[in-house]
């Protein structure tokens, strides 16, 4: 999935898709890290935690239209994150990639096939 910002068009980063129970459960586990530019699209979604996990990762949740609702930082191993009620797509993309790429509630996100 190619993701990216509405605003200006800039590249988030080229992701997969977990949008089935099995690889949304899976998620990231068992990898040691995400490279930059990388990211997992999990729909639907809510709500994610980093129980197992090896690394902080950023998380964006969006409501239905691709609105940002909530943006959370460096979220470390074992870890939960909840993304509100209307939050019906969550993003995870490396640590730091947030503050780069200057994402915050508000903004709009394009996700699209790759």
């Amino acid at each position: 999935m190619r993701v990216s910002l509405v605003d200006g068009g800039r590249s988030v980063a080229d992701a997969g898709l977990a949008d089935s129970a099995i690889p949304r459960m899976i998620g990231l586990l068992g990898r040691d890290s995400l490279a930059p530019g990388d990211g997992l699209v999990l729909t639907p979604c809510n709500s994610i935690h980093t129980c197992f996990m090896r690394f902080a990762i950023d998380v964006v949740f969006l409501d239905r239209a691709g609105t940002v609702l909530r943006a959370v930082t460096a979220l470390r191993p074992f870890r939960y994150a909840w993304g509100g009620l209307r939050a019906k797509t969550t993003i995870e993309l490396p640590a730091g990639s947030l503050d780069v790429l200057d994402i915050r509630p508000g903004a709009q996100i394009r996700i699209e096939p790759a």
